[in-house]
């Protein structure tokens, strides 16, 4: 037995079939590895076979160099996962010569491989009615997931963490084939808070009495938030950005504001949405709680004069329900709107958008144009717009509200806790989940006594059928390509508690009105594109009403080392973890030059020599001397004059890309569906 063998710290002793495993470690390392035989004599168990274990074969050793190695050793423990009558033998063996022995829990598969791995309380995993150390935890958990397929980077840490946490390999396998343990999948609780401010009761507002009385016979107080914003000027015509949560009441903010002037003779109230989808929801509420008190409401969506309710726009209405598109085509064409007494842009935070952030930024400036050259040039005594901005969701709210130049209302109660859970499955393991998920919820009922619905979230129009079709309990899709009627008729029912779930593309995370108790995010994409912060929080944010339900639910399902669009650089579980963890996106404007050119195009149409003022308020900086002389070498202007060109490309919302396409389809002589299928492919490529 050599010098460095002889000398060892620890001997540990492992029941393997008829034989004992014997690992020898000094310093942490292995320094011997083997095996031995034990005989019975007359004067009890003696060392039998012994053997060295060399790596690709076995060394016979004389049985006294066991011995050695064990009175060499500065302690000897033998597992606890060798059976009573093996612990027993060895004991005595041990006693033979003197040598005392501790039994110690033990990793089996560490014993079996040579290695000693001492297990505690703390540091066991339990696996198949038995406890290993954590070390071949992780081994036998990345074996499961090489068979489950590509489960890396943000899912494998993810998993590793829970079983780390609970200490139960059986359960995170269980997770992987779909089980739904609410203790694993929950990654966290977003705690209800409440934020102490006293009510303003309805009786002391100042409002037009036909809309007091209204107000009164709904509710006796405001909830916080419109307290807030009362008691900061509301009323008194001060500008406002109001940052709160979903279903905290701030959309009655920018209704009595709007409502209340447009009732005393200060102007009429333009509602401006993002989505069609929204608008048309409205209107239909605005027509039914507004018209009640003698107003006229319209709706003005794209460029159309007839809605997608078939109500034909009337620009002359108290109220003006409209797209921000459909309210900027009326300006880019000179339509006139009349004298605008409030100005409420719902889901302001799409400022921040690549695409639309830019001609929302636009449509502000112009239409705070109109409203201040109606001023100057009317004799009725109309003084312009109050200006109401609103958001659950804005990274930087006080450098907003300064750029707005408005007084900063941010309320973060939120009025129930909400669950976050994150589970892993590939597509078709998604929809087993979500129609064991709608089910679950909806054959619960909350203790206000409406059952669990919920909204599912999905990346385009076919899966959203897709997904409907595969749920047992009913349910519908619901998205822009169905036509107005289809869509109220999925509202009410959904409000009649007839529908378990809706499912749904973004169309509804901008605020279209379901009270959901839970959501389900079928995937983290948008068509080609991964959710935002600001768009997840505003998409969870969903889950939960306080007048219906107790608590809210959200199930992210992730399929790991996934992306939906080669232009996709992160993978769906790193796109996860990122969402959760993640803050809100700061509302920042950088323009490109097709950007900068399409909103300086638009300026020059509405306001001619003033273009460079609209540009210079915009969030978003542009080089108006740059833009103005793109415009004048591509002919879309001649001075500071819109030619029948620009017109017509500023009018379609085009950016210069698509205008040059469209012209070169013209010129090439292609027919129009050419034309078409040539904007389509540019789309798709970017």
């Amino acid at each position: 037995m050599s010098q460095q063998v002889a000398q060892v710290e620890t001997l540990f002793l492992h029941e393997r079939g008829d034989s004992y495993r014997v690992v020898a470690r000094k310093n942490g390392s292995r320094v011997f590895h083997g095996s031995l035989d034990v005989k019975e004599t007359s004067a009890g168990p003696r060392p039998g076979r012994f053997r060295r274990n060399t790596g690709s074969s076995e060394e016979l050793r004389d049985p006294t160099e066991f011995v050695d190695l064990a009175r060499n050793a500065s302690r000897i423990r033998i597992s606890q996962q060798t059976s009573k009558r093996g612990r027993r033998e060895l004991q005595e063996l041990l006693d033979g010569y003197q040598l005392d022995a501790a039994v110690v829990r033990t990793c089996r598969y560490c014993a079996n491989d040579g290695r000693y791995a001492p297990i505690t309380d703390e540091t066991a995993i339990k696996t198949d009615r038995e406890h290993i150390c954590p070390d071949c935890a992780v081994e036998e958990l990345e074996r499961e997931l090489s068979y489950k397929g590509q489960f890396t980077g943000s899912a494998q840490d993810r998993l590793e963490d829970l079983l780390l946490e609970v200490q139960d390999l059986d359960r995170i396998v269980d997770l992987l084939s779909g089980e739904l343990d609410p203790d694993l999948t929950q990654f966290d609780v977003i705690s209800a808070t409440v934020d102490d401010v006293d009510p303003v009761k309805t009786a002391d507002l100042d409002l037009h009495p036909r809309l007091k009385s209204m107000t009164e016979s709904r509710f006796d107080s405001l909830l916080p938030v419109q307290s807030l914003s009362v008691r900061n000027g509301l009323l008194e015509g001060e500008d406002q950005l109001v940052v709160s949560a979903t279903a905290t009441g701030k959309t009655l903010v920018g209704e009595m504001a709007g409502i209340d002037r447009a009732l005393k003779g200060k102007g009429k109230m333009l509602f401006l949405v993002p989505l069609v989808a929204l608008a048309n929801q409205k209107h239909e509420d605005f027509k039914e709680q507004y018209g009640e008190l003698g107003l006229d409401v319209t709706i003005r969506v794209g460029a159309s004069r007839i809605a997608d309710s078939g109500s034909q726009f009337d620009p002359n209405a108290d109220v003006i329900v409209g797209t921000y598109e459909g309210i900027d085509h009326a300006l880019r064409t000179g339509k006139n709107l009349g004298d605008v007494g409030t100005v409420v842009i719902d889901e302001v935070h799409t400022l921040k958008e690549e695409e639309r952030g830019h001609r929302l930024d636009g449509l502000i400036s112009r239409l705070k144009y109109y409203c201040e050259q109606r001023a100057d040039r009317t004799e009725s005594g109309y003084d312009g717009a109050q200006w109401i901005y609103l958001s659950a969701t804005v990274g930087n709210p006080e450098w907003l509200a300064g750029r707005l130049g408005a007084r900063l209302i941010e309320f973060e109660e939120r009025p129930i806790p909400i669950e976050r859970h994150v589970t892993f499955a590939d597509e078709q393991e998604k929809l087993r989940l979500e129609n064991k998920l709608v089910k679950r919820a909806f054959d619960q009922k909350s203790s206000k006594g409406y059952r669990g619905q919920t909204i599912i979230f999905t990346n385009s129009r076919r899966r959203c059928h897709t997904i409907s079709r595969k749920l047992q309990y009913d349910s519908a899709p619901y998205h822009a390509g169905l036509d107005y009627k289809k869509r109220k008729k999925v509202e009410k029912q959904f409000l009649d508690q007839d529908l378990s779930a809706v499912v749904t593309t973004a169309a509804l995370a901008a605020g279209v009105d379901f009270p959901a108790s839970q959501v389900i995010f079928d995937t983290l994409a948008m068509g080609i594109e991964w959710l935002s912060v600001q768009e997840f929080s505003q998409m969870l944010g969903r889950a939960g009403r306080p007048d219906y339900h107790d608590r809210g639910t959200v199930y992210m399902l992730i399929e790991p080392d996934v992306t939906y669009h080669n232009s996709m650089e992160m993978t769906e579980d790193e796109v996860a973890f990122k969402l959760l963890k993640g803050e809100m996106e700061d509302v920042r404007n950088v323009y490109d030059e097709a950007a900068a050119v399409e909103e300086t195009l638009a300026n020059v149409t509405v306001a001619g020599k003033q273009a460079k003022r609209l540009n210079d308020r915009m969030l978003g900086e542009i080089d108006t001397t740059q833009s103005v002389g793109r415009l004048l070498e591509w002919e879309f202007i001649d001075g500071l004059e819109p030619t029948p060109l620009g017109r017509v490309v500023t009018r379609h919302f085009l950016s210069p890309d698509d205008a040059f396409r469209l012209l070169d389809g013209i010129r090439n002589g292609l027919a129009p569906y050419e034309i078409v299928a040539e904007q389509e492919l540019a789309d798709e490529e970017l």
